[in-house]
C-alpha cells in the first residue's frame, strides 16, 4: 500500500501578492510564483483572506476579454457581482462557484457586490483557469452558475466532515459542473482530527490549497492557511488528516498534452492564434458589454 502513495513534492507559502485591479488582492501560486506542472490547469490566483473596509463605489476588474480557456471562480468570504458580453450575470457568494467557458471569446467583468462593498468585510476568493484541449478552444462559450446548495456532497465517515464535489467524482459522487477533460475539483470541508483519503491517477497533476486550518499528509507532511501542497506524478493514494477545522481545494487533473501560446487574457496552442485573437477582439468580434 505505501509503494502506491502520492508524495509530496513541496509545501508552497504564497508568492508575494498583487492586485488585480482594485478589488482582488492575490498571490499568483503558478504560473508565475512557482514553475509547477499542473496542466490542465494554467493559472491559479489565490486572494487570501483579507478585509475590505466599506466603500459605495464596488471596487474589482473592469471590461475584459478572454479566449481558450475556462476560469473558475470559488467563493469562500464576499461575493462578487460578474456580468459578461454572452448575457451572463450572476453574484457568487460564500461557497458557491461560478465556471465560465470563455472558448472562443468573451467579455466579462467582476467587481464586489453591491451589498458586500457598501459594508465591507472579510473576502476570500481562488480563481482558476482551466486550459482547453486544441479541439475545444473556439466552441461557443457556455457559464455554470453552481450555489453553494446545488453542489453534490459527499458526507465523510465517522463525522469527519463534507466534500464537495464540484468536478469530477468522489466514491460514486457526481461533480456538479460539466468538464472538457477528465478534471477533479473539490472543496474538502474537515473537522478537527477528520481524515479523508483520496486516489488520482498517477498521471494526474495534484495540489491541494490550504485555504483554512492545519492538516496533515500522507501522515508525515504539515501544510498550514495559505499553502499549497504540490504532488509528485507517482502513486495515486493521499491521505488527509485535519489538525484543526479546515478546508482544502482540491485539484486533481489529466494534464493535457498540447503545446501553449499565452498572451495576456488569451491562452492558445500557437502564437499565430493569439495574433488572431489580438484581431478579433480589436474588431470587436468578442462581442460588447458597458463597462
Amino acid at each position: 500500500m505505501e509503494a502506491n502513495i502520492k508524495q509530496v513534492s513541496a509545501v508552497l507559502n504564497p508568492p508575494a501578492p498583487h492586485m488585480v485591479g482594485d478589488g482582488f488582492r492575490v498571490h499568483n501560486f503558478f504560473p508565475k510564483g512557482y514553475k509547477l506542472k499542473m496542466s490542465p490547469f494554467f493559472l491559479l490566483d489565490y486572494n487570501s483572506k483579507i478585509q475590505f473596509s466599506a466603500r459605495n463605489e464596488p471596487r474589482g476588474v473592469g471590461v475584459h476579454p478572454h479566449r481558450g480557456f475556462e476560469t473558475v471562480t470559488i467563493a469562500y468570504h464576499g461575493a462578487v457581482a460578474h456580468q459578461d458580453s454572452a448575457g451572463n450575470s450572476g453574484i457568487i457568494k460564500p461557497g458557491d462557484v461560478q465556471w465560465m467557458t470563455a472558448a472562443s471569446g468573451i467579455l466579462h467583468k467582476e467587481h464586489h457586490e453591491e451589498a458586500f462593498s457598501k459594508k465591507g468585510g472579510p473576502f476570500q476568493m481562488v480563481q482558476l483557469w482551466v486550459n482547453l484541449p486544441a479541439k475545444d478552444k473556439m466552441s461557443k462559450p457556455k457559464y455554470q452558475a453552481l450555489c453553494h446548495g446545488s453542489i453534490a456532497r459527499h458526507e465523510l465517515e465517522n463525522e469527519a466532515g463534507v466534500i464537495e464535489v464540484i468536478a469530477g467524482e468522489y466514491m460514486g459522487t457526481k461533480g456538479s459542473a460539466s468538464t472538457f477533460t477528465p478534471i477533479e475539483v473539490y472543496n474538502l470541508r474537515l473537522n478537527k482530527n477528520g481524515k479523508a483519503s483520496f486516489s488520482f491517477p498517477s498521471d494526474y497533476n495534484t495540489a491541494f490549497v490550504v485555504i483554512e486550518g492545519e492538516i496533515k499528509v500522507n501522515d508525515t507532511v504539515l501544510a498550514k492557511t495559505d499553502q499549497l501542497v504540490h504532488f509528485k506524478n507517482e502513486g495515486e493514494e493521499i491521505r488527509v488528516e485535519a489538525i484543526q477545522d479546515s478546508v482544502i481545494l482540491v485539484l486533481s487533473g489529466a494534464p493535457i498534452h498540447e503545446p501553449i501560446a499565452q498572451y495576456g487574457p488569451f491562452l492558445m496552442n500557437k502564437p499565430e492564434e493569439i495574433q488572431q485573437a489580438i484581431a478579433d477582439y480589436n474588431q470587436g468580434k468578442f462581442g460588447y458589454l458597458e463597462e
